[in-house]
């Protein structure tokens, strides 16, 4: 062991608190956790520790001045000749007064302040005492402060959501903040805006704690043919003018499958028709409806036939579409 006052840079005459700088110096430039790509430093670091058990102590310090120690810390032994054995007289009991004396352990730490010095410094570090001991001499690392675990964030997730999905299947896919793709089953009832909470599926957790929730809001995707209202659904049924007139079954689409509704004779434009229980799932456990407007679509080209049946029509048997609110 080196010199405790080269070790530190330090001159023999140097004050405590020059001591101390020295030593906070060269603790943060050699500290192991700071150092990992460099295999002296936890030497440098140890080193530095053990300079600083000896002359960051006022009385170790002393002692060693005196050259009863050495920089380890150890008793170190002078004879004065053989009068009386002078260096030996204390030593183990066989000296004739007995028993060992003016020599302390050396494994405290330096100074009653080497942990505080050290927790000082590596706070920034997000470290604290020496690895390995309480004292400079048990380590050369840093052990790590326990951190403490905190939840992670929820993810807010948003899932485009089919009206067939809603009907048939009961679920939809969102994917996770890590990349992993789920099913999500939709509660009974569902409406746009609605949020499903997937426990501990959303961002991780630091320092090993749990995992935040996703929370899943749903929104229902436009469909071409059907507009939502609750529970309901709504469709406009495109008519011929002789369905109309005559009457017909016409193949109507529904979520669960096409049927045949049967338009009855001389059926208005605009007038509705419900089919029961081709909506939406309810959350009391049954379906809305589905509304059906009917809607005339005239020909796409002029018909001369047609132009003649409606100028006799109109002289043989007029009508009023509109009411006296319109005159």
């Amino acid at each position: 062991m080196r010199d405790p006052y080269s070790v530190l840079g330090v001159a023999k005459s140097a004050s405590e608190g020059d001591i101390k700088k020295a030593f906070r110096k060269l603790a943060k430039k050699y500290h192991p956790d700071q150092n990992k790509d460099d295999p002296t430093a936890a030497r440098r670091f140890a080193e530095a520790n053990q300079a600083y058990e000896i002359v960051g102590d006022k009385e170790k310090r002393a002692k060693f001045d005196r050259g009863e120690i050495d920089a380890e810390g150890k008793p170190r032994f002078q004879s004065h000749g053989f009068e009386g054995f002078s260096g030996f007289e204390d030593f183990g009991g066989n000296g004739p007064r007995g028993g060992a004396r003016g020599f302390k352990s050396t494994g405290g730490a330096a100074g009653g302040g080497f942990d505080d010095i050290l927790n000082d410094i590596f706070g920034s570090f997000g470290g604290g005492r020496a690895r390995g001991g309480a004292g400079p001499g048990a380590g050369a690392g840093a052990q790590t402060r326990p951190q403490p675990k905190t939840q992670g964030a929820n993810a807010e997730l948003v899932a485009r959501v089919s009206l067939e999905d809603i009907v048939n299947s009961g679920k939809t896919q969102v994917t996770l903040p890590g990349g992993k793709t789920v099913n999500v089953t939709l509660p009974k009832g569902v409406t746009e805006g609605e949020k499903i909470r997937l426990k501990g599926q959303g961002h991780p957790g630091a320092n090993g704690g749990p995992a935040g929730d996703a929370m899943v809001e749903i929104r229902f995707k436009p469909h071409k043919l059907f507009e939502v209202k609750g529970s309901d659904l709504h469709l406009d049924l495109p008519l011929t003018l002789y369905e109309a007139v005559l009457g017909a079954k016409v193949r109507t689409p529904t979520l669960s499958g096409a049927v045949n509704l049967t338009i009855p004779p001389n059926a208005s434009s605009g007038k509705s028709m419900r089919l029961k229980g081709k909506g939406l799932p309810t959350k009391e456990g049954g379906h809305g409806d589905l509304l059906v407007k009917l809607q005339i679509v005239m020909p796409p080209h002029g018909d001369d036939e047609l132009d003649t049946l409606m100028r006799a029509w109109k002289e043989i048997t007029p009508y009023r579409a509109r009411g006296p609110e319109f005159d």
